[in-house]
């Protein structure tokens, strides 16, 4: 069982990798907020699945913190993205 979870948070973490470019490439705003969110999630879900297959308890504790991190940053990402009147949302 334990094999099984990891190789579980093996493939969470290479999803959240495709995440993380999606991150850096864009091409729109929204895409990036939503990438951003989707690694944090990833991030957790591993973090998650490794604590439990090695029974260590700080990988638990660090994916709460995560988890608490993640929804200031979606907030504070939202909150600084510059508004715009059009709907449009492709980068100028």
């Amino acid at each position: 069982m334990t094999e099984g979870l990891i190789a579980a948070a093996a493939a969470v973490l290479l999803t959240t990798l495709f995440g993380l470019l999606r991150v850096l490439r864009g091409p729109s705003l929204t895409d990036r907020i939503m990438a951003a969110q989707l690694v944090g999630t990833g991030s957790i879900g591993a973090l998650l699945l490794a604590g439990i297959a090695t029974g260590q308890a700080p990988l638990l504790d660090m994916a709460l913190i995560l988890a608490l991190l993640a929804a200031f940053a979606i907030v504070a990402m939202v909150r600084t993205a510059p508004t715009r009147t059009s709907g449009a949302d492709e980068p100028p």
